[in-house]
This record gives C-alpha cells, sequence and structure tokens, in this order.
C-alpha cells in the first residue's frame, strides 16, 4: 500500500485532503446531513425485487430510525451467471425504489455502472453509488462528478487510501462537493477463504478521519464481511470508531434474498442494532 506523502496532499489530493486537526465536511441530501452529530443510516435490499418487497422494507427500516433507503436495480455481479432467484430490474428497480422513498420521505442511493444512465438516475435516485469495482472507473467519475449529483464513493478492496482519495478528488475538481466515502472491506492474502473474503478496515475510517481528509466516511458492515453474523458488531464497531453512517442490506427473509443472502439481516435484527447504535452514539456525544 502506497502512503499519502506531503507530495500527495500538495499536488495530488489537495482538495479533499484534511487541512488541520478540526477541518471536516458535511454532504446534505434532503434533510439528512454526512458528517453532523447524527449518524446517517442507510438500509435497504441489496437487490430490488418487487414494488412490494422494496415498499415492505422501507415502511420496517424507518420505523426502526433508519434516514436513507438503498437499493441495487442494476446489480454488478463477480461471474456472469444469475441464479434462478436472480432477475435484475434495472430500470424498473429504479422506479421501485424511487416510490418507496417518496411514500416513506426517504432519500434513496443506489449504485451507477454506466454514465449513460445519468438522466435516469437524476430522474430517480438522490444520491448515486459508485461500487468498489468501479472506483477507478474515471470515465464514470468524471461524468458523475460533473452531473452535481451527491455520491457515494466505495473503495476498490485492493487499492489504497491514496487511491481512493485521488478517485474523491474527482468530484472536488469538477467543483463537485458532495461526495461520501464508504470503507467496504479489503483484501489480504487469506481472503480468498470463503469465510474471510474481506476485511473490514475500521482503521482506515480513523485514519481518514483523524489525520487524512476532511470528507465525511461511512461503513459498510455487510459487504466488508459477507456473513450475518458479524454485520451488528462491525457496524457498531465502526460506530465507535468515528464512521459518520452505515449502510446495510436488511431484507424480510435473508435466506431467501435474490442477491447476497448470507449478509442481510432481517428486521428483528436490524431492530436490536439500532437500539445499540444509539446508545454508542450517546457515548461518544452522537445521535442516530
Amino acid at each position: 500500500m502506497k502512503d499519502i506523502s506531503e507530495n500527495d496532499v500538495k499536488n495530488n489530493i489537495p482538495l479533499v485532503s484534511k487541512k488541520h486537526e478540526k477541518h471536516s465536511s458535511t454532504v446534505k441530501i434532503g434533510n439528512v446531513v454526512f458528517g453532523g452529530k447524527k449518524i446517517v443510516v442507510i438500509a435497504g435490499p441489496c437487490a430490488v425485487e418487487s414494488q412490494e418487497q422494496v415498499l415492505d422494507i422501507a415502511k420496517n427500516v424507518k420505523k426502526s430510525g433508519a434516514t436513507m433507503l438503498r437499493g441495487g436495480a442494476f446489480k454488478p455481479l463477480t461471474f456472469p451467471y444469475r441464479n434462478q432467484r436472480m432477475n435484475e430490474l434495472k430500470e424498473i428497480g429504479l422506479e421501485y425504489l424511487y416510490k418507496a422513498g417518496k411514500k416513506y420521505n426517504m432519500p434513496t442511493v443506489s449504485e451507477i455502472m454506466d454514465y449513460r444512465l445519468l438522466d435516469l438516475f437524476k430522474q430517480k435516485v438522490s444520491m448515486l453509488q459508485i461500487g468498489a469495482r468501479n472506483m477507478q472507473n474515471f470515465v464514470l467519475l468524471e461524468e458523475c462528478a460533473k452531473s452535481g449529483m451527491p455520491a457515494l464513493l466505495k473503495n476498490h478492496p485492493g487499492m489504497s487510501m491514496r487511491d481512493w482519495l485521488g478517485s474523491a478528488e474527482y468530484f472536488h475538481y469538477h467543483k463537485n462537493n458532495n461526495v461520501v466515502l464508504c470503507q467496504r472491506g479489503i483484501t489480504v492474502p487469506f481472503t480468498n477463504n470463503p469465510n474471510s473474503r474481506f476485511i473490514p478496515d475500521i482503521l482506515s475510517i480513523i485514519q481518514l478521519k483523524k489525520k487524512f481528509s476532511h470528507l465525511p466516511v461511512i461503513f459498510d458492515p455487510s459487504h466488508s464481511t459477507f456473513e450475518r453474523a458479524y454485520v451488528a458488531d462491525t457496524a457498531k464497531a465502526a460506530v465507535a470508531a468515528g464512521a459518520d453512517g452505515i449502510i446495510i442490506d436488511v431484507h424480510p427473509d435473508p435466506p431467501n434474498a435474490m442477491v447476497d443472502p448470507l449478509q442481510a439481516l432481517n428486521y428483528e435484527d436490524f431492530s436490536n442494532l439500532m437500539k445499540d447504535l444509539k446508545k454508542i452514539a450517546k457515548a461518544i456525544g452522537r445521535d442516530v
């Protein structure tokens, strides 16, 4: 991993680098503020499956305290093969997400993979998600930055913090200051084991917040652990470490989820996690 040097701060990532200890910025999406006192909780299905599904999830996660709704409509998968349950809804899925967000007054976020879909995304979602696989898709980064839309930028698990901040710099370079970083796990030599696909990098959250960047930073415990048993504990650890929010997979029947059934929380587990997060937030002088 390349270290971030003084030259980087001065010449390569000057716009997203932290200038002094108290230098921090916020990103506002409607009544949601990333980087403020309140910790943002984004929850929803990894993949939108139907209008009924996403409406039911929105109702339940909002009841437990979530402030934003997530949902994948265009799904990048590691392999080209789809299982029998996999039905990528694309434009229809975005419409379902849009209607659920409207009904429950929740800003929405969904992953964009092709800049040619920007006009559609501008109409249907509140925030773009740049996924880990596209962290250095520079054509996509530039076009999303130029759009002016808020963006959630995930780290690629095999790339350095320096590379990640370099991608974020594209947004500020194009006068779009509405970018939020999302830590979604890193790879190390033994993560080829199915039980350790990625490693949650809680330390990077602390490093970013205290030393390297003024941007808001949130954490994805679902995709960084890939296992339901670890999601709540890593989410709590990230909030205790200073994360400005979490983004988490929630499904009414996780074992039968269309995508990533191993990591989603059901409604009861999500509600219990929210209760714990409120206690942790209070202990560190924040709210959920």
